[in-house]
């Protein structure tokens, strides 16, 4: 089978890091990026054959629903209570890490 040639652009250590990976294996650099586009390629394949129905699911879904109107909510939401705010508030510092102190969980004050 005829070759055919293909010409890439990386910086130097991506490179250098490819060479070390290749030597490692035992290749040279040519087989071994053939070698891992090949495997992510059949991966990336494979995940689309098994999914493909979910896609095509979800692909008539949306088509359907384009056809159904949008409905708007009448009444916009009811303002948050002080004790929401402050339960908001909690929730949104335990989220970001930090405690009921406003410090980090594991940090000194």
């Amino acid at each position: 089978m005829a070759k055919t040639r293909i010409s890439i652009s990386l910086e130097q250590d991506q490179a250098e890091r490819i060479k070390q990976h290749a030597e490692r294996a035992g290749m040279d650099v040519s087989a071994y990026l053939v070698h891992a586009a090949t495997r992510q390629m059949a991966e990336s394949d494979a995940i689309e054959e098994q999914f493909a129905e979910v896609d095509a699911l979800i692909a008539r879904a949306e088509q359907a629903a384009e056809g159904l109107p949008v409905e708007r909510d009448s009444e916009p939401a009811a303002e948050l209570t002080e004790q929401e705010r402050r339960e908001v508030q909690e929730a949104l510092g335990l989220v970001q890490g930090r405690d009921r102190q406003t410090r980090r969980p594991g940090h000194a004050a």
